[in-house]
């Protein structure tokens, strides 16, 4: 009867526990899948924040961390940019998740995820350098179904050869330079941005300067008061099917800029739209992507950017 017994329940002693998935983790795209991959906090221990005190300590934290913030947290003083230490990701609860009135910083890091965040509030009289997110010689980054407004300096900086960055379903609005991409010599850096609405901007939507690799497609810009996507620098540009509305200089190129614009709708714009020039790579030969028709972008990337209650419900 031992025997019998212990045989019965051998497999139960076996048995392997599967963890399930978090419900707010997702997989990048873009060149954020490139190099060692953008996992963020993938694996790595789970918090809930709310106030700055624990969002800070757990994005400076060492090792992998899923930080998922809850309602609205005021920075101060105004404009703090939290460092944001290797394999993390933040991610807001709901749609209501903010960081008010402050924003995120990295150097030198790699694999971050944010996401589902209302970030900004910092404008100010003063010609300060408050970023949403300011990013420095760092890879391997998603920055996705955040909305980014009313800002001092950029909303994104993206600078120092940052690479491996993929800016997805975001909203920009409200706000003078919105993206800024290069502070670099250096033509090192393969960035993707897609599917994101550029609303109420001035300059910066985005600014990408000396940039290996700039994929750009499905934006939608409305409102643009200076211009609109710009190939700078020695820059090597493909955009694709993003509208351009109540835009002016729509697609801007320096001389020595790189530019291959295809399926763009222009409605109602000023200003110049600069023509293609030179070789310019293809991004299916780096990664699998899905273009949405031109026709539908406005109605499909207002339905969709920025931040969503069904990403992370809890």
């Amino acid at each position: 009867m031992q025997l019998t017994y212990f045989l019965l329940f051998l497999p139960l002693a076996f048995a392997t526990v599967v963890p399930r998935a978090d419900p707010c983790e997702a997989s990048a795209d873009g060149f954020a899948t490139k190099g060692t991959g953008t996992t963020g906090g993938a694996g790595g221990t789970v918090v809930t924040v709310s106030t700055q005190t624990d969002l800070e300590k757990y994005a400076a934290a060492s090792g992998p961390y899923i930080i998922k913030v809850k309602g609205k947290i005021t920075i101060t003083p105004l404009g703090k940019e939290i460092p944001v230490a290797n394999d993390k990701t933040i991610v807001g609860i709901g749609s209501t998740a903010e960081i008010y009135q402050g924003g995120f910083g990295m150097n030198g890091g790699k694999n971050v995820i944010l996401r589902n965040l209302h970030i900004g509030n910092t404008g100010a009289t003063a010609d300060t350098d408050y970023d949403g997110f300011q990013i420095d010689t760092s890879s391997n980054i998603w920055i996705d179904h955040c909305l980014f407004e009313n800002g001092q300096d950029g909303l994104i900086d993206s600078r120092k050869d940052t690479t491996y960055l993929t800016v997805s379903y975001n909203v920009f609005r409200n706000h003078n330079k919105v993206f800024g991409i290069g502070w670099t010599d250096n033509v090192t850096s393969e960035i993707t941005i897609h599917h994101n609405y550029f609303l109420n901007t001035t300059q910066r939507n985005p600014s990408a300067d000396n940039i290996k690799h700039a994929h750009l497609y499905n934006n939608y810009l409305y409102g643009v008061t200076s211009y609109g996507h710009y190939s700078r620098g020695s820059t090597e540009m493909r955009m694709e099917n993003c509208y351009f509305e109540n835009t002016k200089d729509p697609v801007t190129r320096d001389d020595t800029a790189k530019l291959a614009a295809t399926g763009n709708t222009y409605k109602s714009v000023t200003g110049t739209t600069a023509a293609n020039s030179g070789s310019v790579f293809k991004a299916s030969d780096y990664y699998a992507y899905t273009l949405t028709a031109t026709a539908d972008v406005p109605s499909y990337v207002k339905a969709n950017a920025g931040p969503q209650a069904s990403i992370c419900p809890s």
